[in-house]
């Protein structure tokens, strides 16, 4: 059976994420107990530093990184991903077929059971599925269901969902109004997840309250979370933990972690104390900067595949912006080699494109603006600037935030003023914290050259370019009719192979037009106590803790 298959490559894939290393550290001793008083010695509870709380315990409110990484030990989807990899594979719907552009047949595994012990069936899919399509109101927002009315392109009869069926208890058929061929890879997205009908109905799920800019959570998004996963909630703390126990009716493979404690530590160097002073097992997101220091103590460095970009992105509405040879420009006065030598993790890649190479319609010919200094200074001069009349832009940055694609804006920053102001250009730095930043260049046009990146959530090319440029924007500050057309057609296309080269030809497209450039694709790093033998790295964080292998 493919699932059953998928079981054994988890402990694989883990383990060449790991390096598939033998560890002589001793293991820190963690203050929260949880030993294995029978057999083994081995503590069976894992502890991980969370950077903040769940927002939800609902999966289909989910859409941030540290929900979704929650979410993940509790609840499945239909469709998972190859470990490793962002890929899709078989989960819950052990396999599927595509009569037409529009229909999907899953057949689902047999005898799985929620964790109220209530069946998993077609008709518990087609449940949720269709409990999604009916938010409205504050669930219907994009601060809670998020995923649902982006990916859907909306809820009720405005998206294009067009029905679930259930034709036996081990097959689904699912209808879209329009042919989208990301629909297959969306679904591994925690926020489609499988929950139980029982307990939605049982705890509100849908008794969603407040407002957009401040929902309240249901009875069950905040303690009665139900899924088919390994792990059942146990309990949660708001601000400093949420605890999960081993489901002892899995019907997959269960692993040695008998308990997982997200404990949540908000502060990147405060994680890292707490992982040295052997309080926590692991944390994401380690600092460039800590990396030596830690790997020289003895601590498990595990590094994911980069499926990200991190950008210089150009607001064309700023004066001298709007002009593509002034683009051409900065994108020639900047050394990614030296950027990423300098002051980015060991394996980070330059970034050709707005796109990693894993993705559907990756263009391994794609117009590049390779570091010319002297170049960079004639392009400035044909568009009107000289010593004597710089080009003045500026230069906005986050700071007091580390991102997968952006672990150390400030020493970012530092590196690409240098090489910019070295052919001429003179910059005015503006600097915010992260939410305010966020506001500030999504939200206003009052901004210039900045950084920003994006890490992918599935394995969608819509996910990363139709993200980006869809739509105009205040972030990029142009209007490009030809662009947004050939991004709205290439995501309704049937097949990848339609996509393929439909997608190439806009990654060309883009980086013609150049509404930015692509810098880099960083790699991010988890760090573990030695005990910590095995972590199934995944690009897309579909990180499972039954398949974390732990020593004594």
């Amino acid at each position: 059976m493919l699932h059953t298959a998928r079981r054994r490559w988890l402990t694989g894939a883990a383990a060449v994420a790991v390096g598939a290393i033998v560890l002589t550290a001793c293991a820190s001793q963690r203050d929260d107990g949880g030993g294995d008083d029978q057999a083994s010695d081995v503590d069976t509870t894992f502890v991980f530093g969370a950077s903040g709380d769940p927002a939800s315990l609902d999966p289909a409110f989910a859409s941030d990184g540290e929900t979704f990484r929650v979410a993940r030990q509790m609840f499945e989807g239909l469709v998972g991903t190859v470990p490793g990899t962002a890929d899709p594979a078989p989960l819950l719907a052990k396999s599927w077929d595509q009569p037409d552009d529009t229909t999907y047949v899953f057949t689902l595994e047999e005898g799985v059971k929620f964790h109220d012990g209530t069946d998993f069936n077609a008709e518990a899919v087609c449940y949720n599925f269709d409990r999604q399509n009916a938010f409205t109101g504050v669930a219907a927002s994009q601060s809670m269901a998020y995923y649902w009315g982006v990916i859907m392109r909306g809820f009720g009869d405005e998206s294009i969902y067009g029905g679930c069926t259930a034709d036996s208890e081990t097959q689904a058929t699912i209808t879209l109004k329009q042919p989208f061929a990301g629909f297959i890879p969306a679904l591994s997205l925690p926020s489609f997840s499988i929950q139980s009908p029982t307990a939605l109905e049982e705890y509100g799920a849908d008794e969603v309250g407040g407002t957009e800019e401040a929902p309240v959570q249901s009875e069950y998004g905040q303690s009665h979370p139900t899924g088919t996963g390994p792990f059942v909630f146990d309990s949660s703390s708001p601000g400093e933990q949420v605890v999960l126990k081993a489901n002892p009716d899995y019907w997959g493979e269960q692993g040695v972690v008998e308990e997982v404690i997200f404990r949540v530590i908000g502060d990147t160097t405060a994680r890292r104390q707490a992982l040295e002073a052997g309080s926590i097992d692991g944390y994401d997101l380690v600092a460039p900067a800590d990396l030596q220091a830690l790997e020289d103590a003895g601590f498990n460095l595990v590094n994911r595949d980069p499926f990200n970009v991190l950008y210089l992105g150009m607001n064309q509405a700023a004066p001298g912006l709007g002009d593509v040879k002034v683009r051409q420009a900065i994108a020639q006065a900047i050394d990614k080699d030296a950027l990423i030598t300098q002051v980015l993790p060991e394996g980070t890649v330059a970034a050709t494109q707005f796109m990693p190479d894993a993705v559907i319609g990756w263009n391994e010919g794609v117009t590049e603006y390779p570091y010319d200094p002297e170049a960079a200074k004639a392009l400035l001069a044909e568009a009107g600037y000289t010593e004597a009349n710089p080009l003045t832009i500026t230069f906005n940055y986050p700071v007091n935030i580390s991102r997968p694609y952006m672990p150390n804006p400030e020493q970012i920053f530092t590196n690409l003023q240098s090489q910019l102001e070295a052919v001429g250009i003179v910059l005015n730095p503006v600097t915010n914290e992260w939410v305010e930043y966020l506001d500030l260049i999504q939200g206003g046009t009052d901004h210039g050259i900045h950084l920003l990146g994006w890490t992918g959530d599935y394995n969608d090319p819509d996910n990363f370019v139709g993200t980006f440029f869809g739509l105009p924007t205040n972030e990029w500050g142009f209007d490009n009719p030809e662009l947004f057309q050939a991004l709205t057609d290439a995501r309704g296309l049937a097949t990848e192979e339609e996509q393929e080269s439909a997608y190439q030809a806009i990654n060309e497209q883009i980086m013609e037009f150049l509404p930015g450039v692509p810098l880099a694709h960083p790699v991010p790093t988890l760090a573990f106590d030695a005990r910590v033998t095995s972590y199934p790295a995944s690009p897309v964080q579909d990180e499972v803790y039954n398949m974390v292998e732990l020593s004594e």
